[in-house]
């Protein structure tokens, strides 16, 4: 019997695909678990669409990524840092802070786990700061670090 997986299945496959798998597997656990239906016609002209549509959300957001990353490369983000006798700093910028002041300045809400730190920003000075914006699109921002 040929069956539709609705769910990823260690044995079986993953979600969308089409095995075969023996008539009495099928009806007794596949079928009543809800880990997948029988690959009727209607059943798999219904997957081709939900696999054209998933494709057209995620062209939609690599689009949207590079959009984004495109707007992003001409921003500067300005912050001030304490520093001390010297210009030792107290503390470091932190992604959670730019994130916050990209906001505030900008208007571009970011999340703070996608900005890329190589290093702590511990020193004035001019940084650039890498942000994944999806798997495939990497945005840069410039973040001007001034004393306070």
């Amino acid at each position: 019997m040929k069956i539709i997986l609705l769910k990823d299945e260690k044995k079986l496959g993953k979600k969308g695909d089409i095995i075969n798998a023996s008539d009495g597997y099928a009806r007794n656990y596949i079928l009543p678990q809800g880990i997948g239906v029988e690959a009727t016609p209607a059943n798999i002209n219904d997957l081709k669409l939900q696999k054209a549509n998933e494709k057209k959300i995620a062209d939609e957001k690599l689009k949207e990524a590079q959009e984004l990353s495109e707007k992003l490369s001409g921003l500067t983000v300005n912050t001030t840092i304490k520093t001390g006798a010297g210009g030792r700093a107290f503390g470091s910028i932190s992604s959670k802070e730019i994130a916050e002041e990209c906001k505030n300045q900008h208007g571009i809400t970011l999340d703070k786990k996608k900005i890329v730190l190589d290093d702590a920003i511990k020193a004035p000075g001019t940084y650039n700061v890498q942000i994944k914006l999806h798997p495939q699109v990497t945005g840069t921002l410039s973040v001007k670090v001034t004393e306070a």
